[in-house]
C-alpha cells in the first residue's frame, strides 16, 4: 500500500481526491489536511509515501511546503494554474495535475508512482478492491467477482455471494481492475476471465448467466482469453 497525504485548502478538492484514493486498492489515505502547516508533521518517510499537494494555499504555499520537506516524500501537484509546472518539476515532483482532476488522469499519475515504488512494494499485490456503496466502502475480493454489469448511472458487481451496486462507471472500474484477471467483453460488461465456463454463439456462459460479446470488443476479448490460456 502507498500511504497518501492530501494537502489542499479547498474542501471540495480534498473530498474529490479522497474519493479517488478510496477507489484504488494500492493507495491508503493517511489524512486529508486543509492546513499545510499541520500537514508538515505527517510529511515524513515514517508516515507518508506520497503527497497530493496544492500550490496556492495560505500560510504556506505548495512550493514552500516542498522546500520544507526536502524530497522526503514523493509529490504529485494538484493545481488550477499551469504556470507552476516548471517550479514543480524543479522539486522532482512525480506529476502535475490540473484541477478539476479527472479520475482517469489521477490513475495515470498513480501508475507513475507505483512504478517508482515497485521495487519496494510488498508482495503479493492487492487481491481486492473497496467499492463505495450507500454510505460505506465494501471490500470485494477479485476472486469473488463473476462479472460487472454497467447501467446508465451505476454498476452492478455480481459476485459468487451477492450483488454490490455502486455509483461508478465501467470505464473507471476497468482502469482499476487488473487486466490479467478481467476483460471488457461488451460495452455493458466486464468479465472475470477465470469464471468463464464456456463461450457459445457470441455469448459468455458463467454459471446460469449468459453475457453478450460485443462486436467492438470481440477481438480484444479473444486476445485476452488466449493470453490467459497460454500463461
Amino acid at each position: 500500500m502507498i500511504r497518501c497525504l492530501l494537502v489542499d485548502d479547498e474542501p471540495w478538492a480534498l473530498e474529490l481526491m479522497a474519493s479517488y484514493v478510496s477507489k484504488l486498492p494500492e493507495l491508503e489515505l493517511v489524512a486529508a489536511c486543509d492546513k499545510p502547516l499541520e500537514a508538515l508533521s505527517l510529511a515524513t518517510p515514517e508516515k507518508t509515501d506520497l503527497i497530493f499537494l496544492d500550490i496556492q494555499m495560505p500560510e504556506l504555499d505548495g512550493l514552500q511546503f516542498m522546500r520544507a520537506i526536502n524530497n522526503k516524500c514523493r509529490v504529485v501537484i494538484t493545481s488550477a494554474y499551469s504556470e507552476y509546472a516548471i517550479h514543480g518539476f524543479e522539486h522532482n515532483v512525480v506529476d502535475y495535475l490540473l484541477k478539476p482532476v479527472a479520475f482517469e488522469r489521477f490513475c495515470k499519475a498513480v501508475q507513475k508512482v507505483v512504478e517508482l515504488f515497485a521495487p519496494t512494494l510488498p508482495s503479493p499485490v492487492a487481491n481486492h478492491i473497496f467499492i463505495k456503496t450507500d454510505q460505506k466502502l465494501v471490500k470485494v475480493r477479485f476472486d469473488e467477482i463473476l462479472f460487472l454489469e454497467g447501467a446508465r448511472d451505476y454498476v452492478i458487481i455480481h459476485t459468487d455471494k451477492d450483488k454490490v451496486v455502486t455509483l461508478d462507471s465501467l470505464r473507471n472500474l476497468e482502469e482499476i481492475l487488473p487486466a490479467s484477471l478481467f476483460v471488457r467483453s461488451h460495452k455493458s460488461y466486464i468479465t472475470a476471465i477465470d469464471k468463464i465456463d464456456a463461450i457459445e454463439r457470441n455469448r459468455i456462459v458463467i454459471g446460469d448467466h449468459y453475457l453478450p460479446i460485443g462486436e467492438s470488443h470481440k477481438s480484444a476479448f479473444m486476445t485476452s482469453l488466449n493470453r490467459s490460456r497460454n500463461s
